[in-house]
């Protein structure tokens, strides 16, 4: 389950900073704290973040390795070089050989470019330097977002009698390359350390060309984005300028793969063009995507934007394909540690970190997937937030042939005899390195204290958003919800709040929550939407998390009754108190396995071993096998993913899904009391059939008829449970919203499985 989180919290002093700076800056207090509380804690920050703009660029001379560079770039120029740039074959590596391609010739130096396929693996290899020895016989090879682990390739390189400069961001390994450097990640004087690989690339163009090199922003800022480093400092001023860059004067590469898009923002460059680069590389022909980048022909441009397009669909296909097989793999293994490690030899190396990236976001833990070589592993790792995954990989480096990355994602090669211990490694090194609050996810939500639509206006002065300035979310409290899909079979939901219009993309699972009378969190974003001219209010639900110790009863007694008719529940008995004894037990050796069902609200009192876990309502909220209690699981509620599934109170039938989990049920306490009290009498029934006659009912659960129908003075139970009666004898039908009922139809109750069930439960006590 999720956790809300507030994004700041101040201290009397800090509140009274932040009322004087909204006051200075004529901001709300809602952005000014949100300001301060991202690092902006004075006037002057406030305006550079507001306001990121290319006058705040550092120095590239304050980069440790910089001035050598450019003057061993300057010596190849005078000297006529042959100078080669070695590159990565994903969206970062291609905007930063497009960086430096583009500077080179304006310096005087034209480049051989290479750019190696996934095949070749992570990093420079001897394989890939032979091709270009033997294609180019270069004088100078620079890397560009690549090289910082490749001590031995560099002396390889070295032996065949030619110079390197290595440029790269990604973490320093233990034994560096002897050659010159340039990475913000050494200790210098340069006072940021979060560039991509082509914001390295566009430092060294600008150490070349001076502000010529400005024209290359469009690049950097796509390769800042795609690559995930955080959007604050230098970063943010690149990706702001570049923006700016392609909205006035999109090159034709740009135009090509925009054709599509609405609106041009950092998360269009992230989830438009960054995902058609990369696809390239994962489809094995890195070389489009370079190409297309580095060439000014806009036939050849518009041929090329195609076929990324095309490889894009096939990446999605293929990542569906693969990420379906990695579920089944775990739900046949179970996911009960602290990573998730999988292996299977017919996988595609170009997919797995995309699958690998979903995994780790599904399971909240980290994910590392490889695809098997004979005796040899190849993967990827990637990480939630609050785990630096290359630091793990660090101390379990023994069981690794090969590694390299960042905190959140890295490739690394395993021999296959190592996998398990380093499984078993990773497993032992996480638990005991981080809390197991550390591996929930939590959604951090601001307080909104200003007019709402003026808030959302000044929250597009936060733009671009990305990782480290995320775009802002709050939350509101709310009970029944009028909720409903777009059209027939949506799964997209709309409906009204605090009056403010919402859409949640993929609320149609979250629905009868949405609509029960369950307390509610509702997590969202604000925008100011603009349709025919007019602009408004519209808000966004980013998740629906249920305060699962009060309401939603009569979806629960719905839930109840209708599983009634199932098959008998197969379980092993045991009393309350050992299942109690049980649980603490499980629930004190692992986070993850078990999920504790009950049906009456009563039930939880019992089982003191379970007061620290989060209550789900309907249907669990999360499909991390985490620890959870789940109150009135709807009707073949899935929890094949878990280990054990305990029922805290007898169920009238089996109403989930449990797979292969060990099933436990109480002896002593029955989840169904609601049924057994229910008026079965034909002259009941019929009184409730005859009312309804002259009713006009809406809704389309029972328990929405049902209280649609208060003032027919029914119990809501009872007159829930004639409803799905009279529904199952072909007597009454919900269409559209409506009660509609017909006349004339002769039948007995008998006729009803779910008559039947409820008679024989009451007999039965």
């Amino acid at each position: 389950m999720k956790k809300l989180v507030r994004e700041y919290e101040f201290s009397p002093e800090q509140l009274h900073t932040v009322k004087e700076l909204a006051r200075e800056l004529s901001l709300t207090e809602t952005t000014a704290s949100l300001l301060f509380a991202r690092g902006m804690d004075t006037a002057e920050k406030m305006r550079g973040f507001l306001n990121p703009s290319r006058e705040r660029f550092l120095s590239p001379f304050l980069m440790s390795g910089m001035k050598e560079a450019v003057e061993l770039l300057r010596r190849a120029r005078d000297e006529e070089w042959r100078v080669a740039v070695f590159g990565d074959y994903d969206a970062d590596g291609i905007g930063a050989c497009a960086i430096l391609s583009r500077a080179l010739k304006e310096f005087g130096v034209e480049p051989y470019l290479f750019v190696p396929e996934r095949t070749d693996g992570y990093g420079m290899s001897v394989s890939a330097l032979d091709r270009i020895f033997d294609e180019f016989l270069p004088d100078l090879i620079v890397t560009v977002d690549c090289g910082i682990s490749n001590a031995e390739e560099v002396e390889y390189i070295k032996e065949q009698g030619a110079y390197v400069i290595v440029t790269d961001h990604h973490e320093l390994p233990e034994r560096l390359p002897d050659c010159i450097i340039v990475n913000p990640k050494l200790k210098d004087d340069y006072p940021y350390d979060n560039l991509c690989g082509a914001g390295v690339a566009f430092k060294l163009a600008c150490a070349l060309i001076g502000e010529r090199a400005y024209s290359l922003l469009d690049f950097a800022a796509l390769s800042t984005v795609a690559d995930s480093v955080p959007l604050l400092g230098e970063n943010r001023d690149i990706v702001a300028e570049g923006l700016k860059l392609i909205e006035t004067a999109p090159r034709p590469a740009f135009s090509a793969l925009l054709a599509k898009a609405s609106e041009l923002n950092a998360q269009t460059l992230a989830f438009t063009v960054a995902p058609r680069i990369n696809a390239a590389g994962r489809m094995g022909d890195a070389g489009t995507a370079l190409k297309m980048f580095t060439t000014e022909n806009e036939e050849e441009i518009a041929v090329l934007a195609e076929k990324l397009n095309l490889y894009n669909s096939e990446r999605q296909r293929c990542c569906d394909e693969l990420y379906a097989q990695a579920e089944a793999q775990i739900r046949a293994e179970g996911a009960f540690g602290n990573v998730i490690m999988l292996a299977a030899e017919g996988w595609n190396a170009g997919f797995v970190g995309i699958v690998a990236a979903r995994v780790a976001e599904q399971y909240a833990r980290p994910a590392l997937l490889f695809v098997r070589h004979g005796d040899t592993l190849k993967g990827s790792a990637r990480s939630i937030e609050s785990v630096n995954i290359f630091d793990a990989l660090k101390a379990c480096s023994e069981y690794i042939e090969e590694f390299g990355g960042h905190a959140q994602a890295a490739g690394i090669n395993v021999r296959a005899e190592n996998f398990e211990a380093l499984k078993n490694a990773l497993d032992k090194y996480i638990g005991e390195k981080y809390a197991r609050e550390d591996f929930v996810p939590c959604l951090p939500v601001c307080e909104l204290s200003d007019d709402p639509e003026r808030v959302a206006r000044e929250i597009r002065l936060l733009e671009p958003f990305g990782v480290g300035n995320r775009r802002p979310m709050f939350a509101i409290t709310a009970g029944t919800v009028d909720a409903a899909l777009l059209r027939p079979l949506s799964p997209h939901v709309s409906f009204t709040a605090d009056g403010v219009s919402f859409m949640y993309f993929g609320g149609a699972a979250d629905l009868k929550l949405l609509k029960s009378d369950v307390e509610k969190k509702l997590v969202f974003e604000f925008n100011i939407s603009r349709f025919k001219g007019r602009e408004y209010l519209k808000g966004y639900v980013r998740a629906a998390l249920a305060e699962g110790n009060r309401g939603g009863d009569l979806e629960a007694f719905e839930s109840v009754m209708l599983a009634s008719e199932n098959r008998a529940l197969a379980a092993e008995k045991r009393t309350a108190a050992e299942l109690d004894a049980f649980m603490g037990e499980r629930v004190a050796a692992c986070a993850y396995g078990l999920c504790a069902v009950f049906h009456d609200r009563a039930t939880l009192q019992r089982y003191p071993s379970l007061k620290d876990l989060p209550v789900d309502v309907f249907r669990p909220s999360s499909g991390s096998a985490v620890n959870t209690v789940l109150y009135a699981p709807e009707a073949g509620c899935d929890l094949s993913q878990y280990r054990e599934v305990v029922y805290l109170d007898r169920p009238a039938a089996s109403e989930c899904v449990t797979g292969n989990a060990r099933v436990f049920v109480c002896s002593e306490l029955c989840g169904y009391r609601a049924l057994l009290g229910l008026d079965t009498s034909r002259e009941g029934l019929l009184e409730i059939f005859a009312a309804l006659r002259t009713a006009r009912l809406e809704g389309n659960t029972y328990s929405e008829l049902a209280l649609s129908g208060s003032a027919l003075r029914f119990s809501t139970r009872q007159f829930m449970f004639a409803l799905a009666v009279f529904e199952e004898l072909g007597l009454v039908a919900r269409e559209n919203g409506r009660l509609r009922v017909f006349r004339g139809i002769k039948t007995e109750l008998t006729n009803s499985a779910l008559y039947n069930a409820v008679v024989r439960l009451a007999e039965e006590g």
